[in-house]
């Protein structure tokens, strides 16, 4: 049955009223006398006193009212504080597994036993409440429609519809000029004029080349709609919210409440999280059309000769054996690759420090012995024919990854490729003339098959996103884009409209696919896609995207993007892990953090990268002077070490000349751990691990946090995670590094931190109380655990050395 839905307790129970219809309520045992006015201990059944045809009846077990029809049933549901389930079941709808919602007994946020919350149901108010310390809920007793409230009691959203009940369209109703994001993205040919606001509305659709969508849309009013349907329509009218031609026989959706953070979350507790992508691919790829393996060898070695940090080469059509019989659409092409199929060439790789990674299609060639086999066993694309492919030149025709058989088909073939070097997957073109769940159900294929299979973690890139995929290990990237300063600032609202739909992990051609960017416009592209989830560059057939091909400027601001991005690995890699446990990503747009700014409410030209850093690339040829919007709070320059008041837009500086200039600002209150550069992630074992701190009055937090970066064991608490505490006040500064999570069975390659405290020159630091000796910079490395002073960009910082994985309480003291 669809989303393993609970047996009701006592369903045997039905009273059958006058008007045919009987309203049904379900809480948890405990407290329920309390929680409920007027009822008395032991009665399961509770008359409405102006309706004295309608019953209630109590069931213990979940939160919420259902309410029986003459259509169908009508359930409201508590999931969390913050969520409301509306369900719809019309009478005799035969029910289907969700593509969107992780099965219902694992959305997080919800407990049976009710123990992570509070829900009080009053049937005697008029009209009935749900509430919850974050929402109250109003549902009339008459026409069961119902008014969402925050828990400032602000009405939100109200069900706009009629009496009389539909499982494929629905209506809702608000208050206001609310902003509304969501929804859809852009494919790479569209206009993205709206740049992130989203009006009139239109189809649910994943998209083409580079979309995503979902059928969500939230407001930074304080609400979001999530709906359980692979297809249909939105349409926002002033005041109105029309949802329609839904593709499921029963209607479920949900009412999402809070800030834009928290409507994330929620969504992510019930449409699932990102498993985490292995540590590499934090670092930077080289996707190449067109490459054998002696010039694979030349680029790496190159790369490597050069210092220029890269941890993955992905390979185009040029891999595999296209167009040949026997399976060659899933075997190696031991032309181009001598070393492919007998794993040397993966050995070559490893012993560079370089991971493999190949694409992968939906099409295979039908004239062959793997077509005949997907012809006797009816795997095509449901009416579609044969067609000839662009490369091949050979009819060639779609595989259905929605059947489960065909999954396993896919992957059993592809699996000898994965075992003799490919451990990533680019999966193409699965997005023309599909339905919205092609891809995701393409990369299902590989995510399943994988783990079931090898202890390695899947990572996998695709050309469009529709809600759900994520749970899958799924990456997005946005399509056959031009080259150019125009293509690269579209960029920019490209990834965060993306991110609004919950496809937080994006990156893009850096470079552009089409066309030959010019020196600057590689410069600037690699700045900008250095602070993007996923750090690549990739052009068309025989274009080449190596810095150094660009001329020695371009290659010199372009490793030092890429050097920037290795620095911030272990920044960066805890937001890997948040993705996994909350569903927010490494990027946010500033509306995230900022819904109440009326500045940012429409701003793509800056996000946040993490919670502490804000970045706003140059996207226009010989740019001197760049206007930039900082938020409210103290923000430092990450290059120059200037401040700045935020609230305010400024004219920054930039040398149009050099271009070396990130415009890169850090959030007053940031702790930002770093490492050394290294050529590939892994490459040495971190001994110190270095942790920047800039104290604002406020206390702000970040988790220090490491597993093996390989496998999924940190599913099962092989991981290490602690908690930095940062304060700063006119005494001085407080430091509380917690205790390390104590179900972690990890331990960090790094046996001492270095906090350097900027703004600051101490006059004395204790550490749990005792005195640390001072000594001179130079003398720290040598020192153990001892503090310094000196001066930097910043101004005034003191460094303090200390042993990692230890609970301590550090007080600098300075002099009024």
């Amino acid at each position: 049955m669809r989303k393993n839905r609970r047996m009701y307790l006592l369903a045997a129970i039905v009273l059958v009223c006058a008007a045919g219809i009987t309203a049904l309520l379900w809480m948890d045992r405990s407290d329920r006398d309390e929680q409920v006015n007027g009822q008395r201990n032991g009665d399961q059944t509770k008359v409405m006193e102006d309706t004295p045809s309608r019953e209630i009846e109590m069931i213990s077990s979940d939160n919420g009212i259902r309410i029986e029809l003459e259509e169908g049933t009508l359930t409201y549901e508590v999931r969390s504080p913050e969520t409301l389930r509306v369900h719809f079941v019309p009478k005799g709808a035969e029910m289907q597994d969700s593509l969107l919602l992780k099965p219902e007994d694992e959305q997080d946020g919800f407990r049976e036993d009710g123990e992570d919350f509070e829900v009080t149901v009053n049937l005697d108010a008029q009209p009935m409440k749900i509430s919850t310390s974050e929402m109250t809920v109003e549902i009339d007793p008459k026409t069961y429609r119902y008014s969402v409230y925050d828990h400032s009691d602000k009405l939100l959203v109200q069900d706009g519809g009629s009496e009389v009940f539909s499982a494929d369209a629905f209506q809702l109703a608000y208050e206001g000029e609310d902003a509304f994001y969501g929804f859809k993205g852009y494919s790479a040919s569209d206009s993205s004029d709206d740049l992130l606001l989203r009006d009139g509305g239109g189809y649910i659709t994943a998209g083409q080349q580079g979309g995503a969508g979902a059928p969500f849309m939230w407001s930074t009013d304080g609400y979001g709609v999530l709906v359980d349907t692979i297809s249909g329509s939105i349409w926002m009218k002033e005041g109105a919210i029309e949802i329609d031609r839904l593709s499921e026989p029963d209607l479920e959706y949900f009412i999402l409440v809070g800030d834009p953070n928290k409507i994330m979350e929620q969504t992510a507790a019930l449409t699932g999280t990102y498993p985490m992508f292995p540590k590499w691919a934090m670092g930077f790829f080289n996707f190449e059309w067109g490459i054998d393996q002696t010039e694979l060898v030349q680029l790496v070695d190159t790369y490597r000769e050069k210092n220029i940090p890269i941890d993955s080469f992905t390979l185009d059509f040029d891999w595999k054996a296209w167009g040949e019989d026997q399976y060659g659409e899933f075997r190696w092409n031991e032309e181009k690759f001598p070393d492919g199929s007998s794993g040397k060439l993966k050995e070559m790789m490893d012993a560079r420090g370089i991971k493999l990674t190949g694409i992968l299609k939906p099409r295979i060639h039908a004239l062959t012995e793997q077509g005949k086999y997907a012809e006797e066993n009816g795997f095509w694309w449901p009416n579609k024919s044969m067609y000839k492919d662009y490369f091949s030149r050979r009819n060639v025709n779609d595989v259905n990854f929605a059947l489960p058989e065909v999954r396993e088909w896919f992957w059993t073939h592809t699996k000898p490729a994965f075992e003799t070097g490919l451990v990533g997957w680019w999966n193409d073109e699965a997005d023309v003339g599909y339905d919205n769940v092609q891809f995701m159900n393409m990369q299902r294929a590989m995510y399943d098959g994988q783990r079931r299979d090898s202890e390695l973690r899947v990572w996998s890139i695709n050309r469009n996103f529709y809600l759900g995929s994520q749970r899958y290990a799924y990456g997005l990237w946005s399509g056959d884009i031009e080259t150019g300063f125009k293509s690269m600032a579209e960029q920019r609202e490209r990834m965060l409209s993306a991110i609004n739909v919950g496809a937080m992990k994006w990156g893009m051609d850096t470079g552009g696919f089409k066309g030959t960017p010019q020196p600057e416009n590689y410069a600037r592209w690699m700045q900008f896609s250095a602070f993007t989830p996923i750090f690549r560059v990739h052009g068309e057939q025989d274009e080449q995207r190596q810095p150094w091909v660009y001329g020695e400027q371009a290659e010199k601001v372009a490793s030092a993007a890429i050097r920037l991005r290795y620095e911030l690995i272990p920044y960066i890699y805890a937001y890997e892990r948040q993705a996994y446990e909350t569903g927010l990503g490494l990027v946010k747009p500033l509306l995230f953090d900022y819904p109440d700014d009326p500045n940012v409410r429409n701003r793509v030209d800056a996000w946040m990268f993490g919670d502490y850093l804000l970045v706003s690339p140059v996207v226009e040829q010989g740019q001197e002077s760049k206007l930039i919007y900082l938020p409210e709070g103290t923000w430092i320059d990450y290059f120059r070490g200037d401040r700045y008041e935020g609230g305010q837009e400024m004219a920054y500086a930039l040398d149009a000349q050099s271009w070396e200039d990130i415009p890169l600002f850090i959030k007053e209150g940031a702790i930002i751990p770093t490492q050394p550069v290294m050529n590939y992630v892994g490459e040495q074992a971190v001994e110190q691990l270095n942790i920047d701190l800039f104290p604002a009055q406020q206390t702000t937090t970040f988790e220090l946090y490491d597993d093996d970066g390989r496998t999924y064991d940190y599913e099962d608490k092989a991981y290490s995670r602690q908690q930095i505490e940062l304060t700063g006040h006119t005494e001085g500064v407080q430091i509380k590094l917690n205790h390390p999570d104590p179900d972690g069975t990890y331990t960090p390659s790094y046996s001492h931190i270095l906090l350097q405290v900027h703004g600051v020159h101490a006059d004395a630091v204790e550490m749990n109380g005792e005195q640390l000796d001072q000594v001179s910079e130079e003398q720290l490395e040598k020192a153990g655990m001892a503090w310094a002073k000196a001066e930097d960009t910043y101004g005034e910082v003191t460094f303090i050395r200390v042993e990692a994985g230890s609970q301590m309480d550090l007080t600098l003291t300075v002099s009024p």
